[in-house]
């Protein structure tokens, strides 16, 4: 599951609302199978949820402003044969109720799919209270759940479909600002996996979700500068493909993880983790990219560039890895 790069930049490519692809998935598989239910918290027109309770008024259940009800109300219908995608924003479904995703799904390994919505710090100006950027070091914490980080519309629709055919204790950080293709269509997602987004020798790119795109962009600008790197999308950050991370320490010069989120246990924290236990000559120079402390008030994309989240500041931490290796 390689894609090469592209003859044209991503960065003039058109953008999608990931939420968009979770909803018209939903909806067509729902049609199918009756089992698939939806619970949220008063937030069906931030999740996306509109058109599904149109067609399937009883088939939503809104708990209201009441996330760990919510939590224990989808792994009651998860128990009793339901599939239940249990859609909130990201703040508020992991910060508000994670006693409950704690010991209701991943201890007692009911079958929930936890919806993740507007993660990161996609509600830009609305402020630390709306940025979801702890939840990767949240959850990671928590075995037996799955967290799954699509980058683009095509994976998000693959997320929902496999959470139907495989139903297990999953997380879907479903994003809600805009991000191009960066997939192939008819890919698939693979459990614990990441996928190689574009091939390289020199230096390795680790992103995950909206930063994806930004580090193929950076990848772009590292090969005109005669830098070859690879892409690594980070797909499933739970499992983690220690075999990738693992390759990636013994084939390429250094490392670059980006993640929208706090790096304090997230994406790179544990990309470090793996390449610390490797043999000395294994051990190359990491760079952690992401969130360090709260957020000043900025829209989205100020954020993004405030933290050094852009595809130059990606760009310029390959290089600043590479001259220390």
């Amino acid at each position: 599951m390689t894609i090469e790069a592209a003859t044209t930049s991503l960065a003039d490519a058109p953008v999608y609302d990931n939420r968009a692809a979770f909803a018209d998935e939903l909806i067509q598989l729902a049609r199918q199978d009756e089992r698939i239910v939806a619970v949220c918290n008063d937030s069906v027109g931030s999740s996306n949820l509109t058109d599904f309770r149109d067609e399937f008024p009883d088939r939503l259940i809104n708990v209201g402003i009441a996330e760990q009800d919510m939590v224990g109300v989808g792994a009651g219908l998860a128990s009793s044969g339901l599939i239940p995608f249990v859609c909130a924003a990201a703040p508020f479904l992991t910060g508000r109720s994670l006693e409950q995703v704690k010991a209701d799904v991943a201890y007692s390994q009911h079958p929930v799919i936890l919806c993740g919505m507007s993660p990161g710090m996609a509600y830009g100006e609305l402020g630390p209270t709306h940025h979801s950027v702890e939840d990767l070091s949240w959850l990671r914490a928590l075995p037996g759940l799955d967290i799954v980080v699509p980058a683009d519309r095509r994976q998000t629709r693959d997320a929902v479909r496999q959470a139907v055919e495989h139903p297990r204790p999953t997380f879907i950080r479903v994003g809600r600002h805009k991000v191009p293709d960066v997939t192939v269509e008819g890919d698939r997602l693979v459990r614990g996996r990441f996928t190689t987004a574009r091939t390289g020798t020199d230096v390795t790119l680790i992103a995950t979700g909206t930063l994806v795109s930004r580090a193929l962009i950076a990848a772009e600008r590292l090969q005109a500068a005669g830098v070859d790197a690879r892409v690594l999308n980070a797909s499933h950050i739970a499992p983690l493909d220690v075999d990738a991370i693992t390759d990636a320490a013994r084939t390429t010069g250094a490392i670059v993880t980006a993640e929208e989120a706090n790096i304090a246990g997230g994406l790179g924290a544990a990309v470090a983790s793996v390449v610390s236990q490797l043999e000395t000559a294994a051990r190359v120079p990491l760079r952690i990219l992401g969130l360090t402390e709260f957020a000043p008030t900025g829209s989205t994309d100020f954020l993004l560039g405030h933290f050094g989240l852009t595809a130059d500041h990606i760009a310029d931490a390959a290089r600043e890895a590479l001259a220390h290796g």
